[in-house]
């Protein structure tokens, strides 16, 4: 069974598209559910973030699990199975490994280096392990996936050299209005998003800044830790949007919701309750959702300006130091190859196991016909010569299983293992049940790599 990965994200398709296959925890629960329900399909997680549909699964066959995974995501779009591939890219195997740990680390995103990924990896690993829906494969992937984000964030400098979404878009709207410092701002939505803006916006000077949510409750939070930074604020319902957008210089929207919150006559509102000067600076919207936030109308109204994804994606400011993303590059492909190896040899340990047992069955059946043949044996003899041929025995398969598994490391490794089931007879039963963990593992002096009287 091999991992097999299915996506669109900002590289592939329009934001249109994305907004198509954007989804919620509740669609996400209910792709992996239908996901499941294929015979081909053992382990399923989705990963949804504001410029990324990523389904992951443990496959059986990869053409039938293209297939299973092509047609959940073209059903839960309304897309066309053709419209949807047209925009689809899809990894396999080892290229599935190396691509979830560059997007972990910050190398496939919109503003390279960004960290928010990271978190958003984690948070689709754990509602996929809260749901039972990653069995062993995609929970030792996720896990290592997050562990070489972190590293490459504590080992380079992408994160400082590619700002975040939010600040690129921050620093297009600053170059709109002439600076930051001293004007007012509204934050739409309350999430992690709507926090990360709030922070960017202080440090640029903003004084006062209206926190705009759909519960209340998180809007005061939010706006409370405001004021204990030394900044005003309010928070508002989205019932008072348009006063909000009324006295705003900048908007910040991150909302996630699944149609625009800001609509144009939202915004006609805005601007026929203030006089704005023909000469002022614009209002700015920066419009950070997936699906959008503002609707596209907006964007053709005069005195406003729109900084959508897009617009951001587009921004020089948004790629890392080309030093900075080789050596992310650099520690991505050195842990995808130290993954794989681990994989390979994990991946034959259950065929060794096996064949121990397999080696402890036939000693232990030889011993018992000896009992019979020459039964005026005392213990000490017999004990003697059980430890003989047990020695025997582990001598000889020392090397070959030594062996099957430094040659398993390598890219085919799989191979050996194949090889080793042939040549001894083992039965592929035996052998699945070690791998699921119906049989121990023998914790054996042979298992660590020693046999009585070698090395």
């Amino acid at each position: 069974m091999s991992v097999l990965l299915f996506g669109v994200s900002h590289r592939s398709a329009p934001v249109s598209v994305l907004e198509q296959l954007s989804t919620d925890e509740s669609d996400q629960l209910k792709i992996v559910d239908q996901l499941l329900q294929s015979p081909l399909v053992t382990e399923a997680m989705v990963l949804s973030t504001c410029n990324r549909v990523e389904v992951y699964a443990v496959v059986d066959a990869f053409h039938g699990g293209l297939s299973a995974i092509g047609q959940v995501l073209a059903e839960h779009s309304g897309m066309p199975m053709g419209d949807l591939t047209k925009y689809a890219y899809v990894r396999y195997s080892e290229a599935a490994v190396e691509h979830l740990f560059a997007v972990a680390s910050g190398l496939d995103s919109a503003v390279i280096g960004e960290q928010q990924v990271l978190g958003q990896v984690r948070r689709a690993y754990a509602t996929a392990e809260a749901n039972k829906t990653v069995g062993r494969i995609l929970h030792d992937l996720s896990q290592r996936a997050l562990s070489v984000g972190k590293r490459v964030h504590s080992e380079t400098a992408i994160d400082t050299a590619g700002a975040s979404v939010v600040s690129v878009a921050l620093d297009i709207a600053a170059s709109r209005m002439d600076g930051l410092a001293g004007r007012t701002a509204a934050v739409v939505g309350a999430g992690s998003m709507g926090g990360l803006s709030v922070a960017h916006l202080l440090r640029a000077g903003i004084t006062h800044i209206d926190v705009v949510n759909r519960s209340l409750p998180r809007a005061t939070r939010l706006a409370e830790s405001i004021r204990q930074q030394g900044a005003t604020a309010q928070a508002l319902s989205l019932d008072d949007l348009p006063t909000a957008l009324a006295t705003a210089d900048v908007v910040v929207s991150c909302t996630g919701a699944v149609r625009p919150v800001i609509s144009l006559a939202d915004v006609h509102h805005a601007l026929a309750s203030v006089r704005r000067d023909e000469t002022a600076a614009p209002l700015v919207l920066c419009d950070l959702g997936m699906p959008r936030d503002v609707d596209p109308a907006v964007a053709g109204l005069p005195g406003v300006a729109v900084i959508d994804m897009d617009r951001v994606q587009r921004e020089p400011s948004a790629r890392a130091a080309a030093a900075d993303a080789e050596a992310a590059r650099q520690i991505v492909a050195a842990e995808v190859a130290s993954y794989l190896t681990g994989q390979r040899m994990s991946e034959v340990t259950p065929t060794v196991t096996a064949l121990r047992q397999r080696a402890a069955d036939v000693v232990e059946s030889e011993l018992l016909r000896l009992d019979n043949r020459l039964p005026g044996l005392d213990d000490a003899q017999r004990d003697e010569v059980a430890r003989t041929v047990r020695r025997v025995v582990d001598k000889l398969l020392h090397a070959p299983t030594v062996r099957v598994k430094q040659l398993a490391s390598a890219p085919g490794g799989d191979s050996y293992a194949e090889a080793l089931r042939e040549l001894f007879e083992l039965d592929p039963q035996a052998v699945d049940a070690v791998a699921a963990g119906e049989l121990p593992l023998l914790a054996t002096e042979f298992e660590q790599g020693r046999t009585d009287g070698t090395g």
